[in-house]
């Protein structure tokens, strides 16, 4: 269904900043000062130390923290290379608040070229908060990003694409619910980026905040407007990914009056789903997508096949809803118990 959305106002901003210096990390950023910084993460008793690269914007006026991360899977190179241009782009002394870039959230990941998980660990970092300071590496990144970033922020945007094996329709979601926080905080900044697709991820329980604990459910915890960003494909670094996240970034700091300017209105054709559904696999081989794209489905549509190594069909895979697959697994590698598509669900309205 195609709603039409206006984003009529900026949304409200509750300033952290009160013009004085920043402080992370040990460190003080002064008003209207850039610094690059590494948070420095110590070695631990099973794997080596690392570093998290961070560029904090401290602006000459009072106004928000808006913390922006890339990188939390280092195979994800859109929102990375979107970072790098976002440092030739953002002006301390034109802003207003304080932007807390994390440039590179998983540096192991990114320079081994490992998708989903840190090569040291095998751990996903966006199932790991809020982390531990005596775990191993991905858990002691966790911690960092959630004590010195997270906590030390008003607004959070996490920058993703598809991974390696995913191909992925571009999308944005926002939390909301009972349990998240001033959700029309996070819808005007979700709608800043111009994207057609917009979920609407409704926190109603501990459990799903607390479930395999995403970065995003973390800033939901600790009380922040959060936004997902999706856009990329297949570990592709296309120009034509980079650009909107870093058109988008802008555009939400000009909603969130740290950047003047005037807003560009959300698109006339937003499309609102209201969650999504996960469909997995249930054995292990050689798994053919019923699309590499986004499409619609029907209850009991075939979505995937699964051959073992001989090639005979041991699972044919179907949607358990009517909905809009967007996004899912490229194949043909496929564990059971994997997720193969994720189905959006329309919404009946604008939320």
């Amino acid at each position: 269904m195609l709603a039409v959305v206006v984003l009529c106002c900026r949304a409200e901003a509750r300033p952290s900043n009160q013009h004085g210096s920043f402080a992370i990390a040990g460190q003080m950023v002064a008003p209207g000062q850039r610094q690059d910084i590494d948070l420095e993460i110590p070695k631990g008793a099973s794997d080596p130390a690392t570093r998290i690269p961070v560029t904090i914007f401290n602006g000459v006026r009072p106004g928000p923290v808006l913390a922006i991360t890339a990188g939390v899977h280092g195979y994800e190179f859109p929102p990375i290379l979107a970072a790098q241009r976002l440092l030739e782009t953002i002006d301390a002394a034109r802003l207003s608040g304080t932007v807390v870039l994390v440039r590179l959230a998983n540096v192991a990941a990114f320079e081994e070229r490992v998708p989903y998980v840190n090569p040291y660990d095998r751990k996903n970092l966006n199932r790991m908060f809020p982390g531990r300071s005596d775990g191993t590496q991905t858990d002691r990144i966790a911690w960092a990003l959630t004590t010195e970033v997270v906590r030390r922020s008003d607004v959070l945007i996490e920058l993703h694409s598809g991974d390696g094996a995913e191909w992925l329709e571009e999308f944005v979601g926002v939390y909301g619910g009972p349990l998240a926080a001033r959700y029309d905080t996070a819808r005007a900044v979700a709608l800043a980026f111009g994207l057609r697709n917009v979920i609407r991820y409704s926190m109603d329980t501990r459990q799903q905040i607390d479930s395999a604990r995403s970065l995003n459910r973390q800033a939901v915890a600790d009380g922040k407007p959060t936004v997902l960003v999706e856009i990329g494909e297949n570990g592709r670094r296309d120009t034509a990914f980079v650009e909107p996240i870093v058109n988008g970034v802008l555009n939400a700091l000009r909603v969130l009056e740290m950047l003047d300017g005037t807003p560009m209105p959300a698109r006339p054709d937003t499309r609102w789903f209201d969650a999504t559904v996960s469909v997995s696999a249930t054995t292990t081989g050689v798994f053919t997508p019923a699309a590499n794209r986004a499409y619609e489905v029907r209850e009991g549509s075939r979505i995937g096949t699964v051959r073992d190594y001989t090639g005979r069909v041991i699972e044919e895979i179907v949607s358990p809803v009517n909905g809009y697959a967007i996004y899912g697994l490229a194949g043909p590698p496929v564990r059971a118990g994997e997720s193969v598509v994720t189905i959006a669900l329309p919404a009946t309205k604008p939320l």
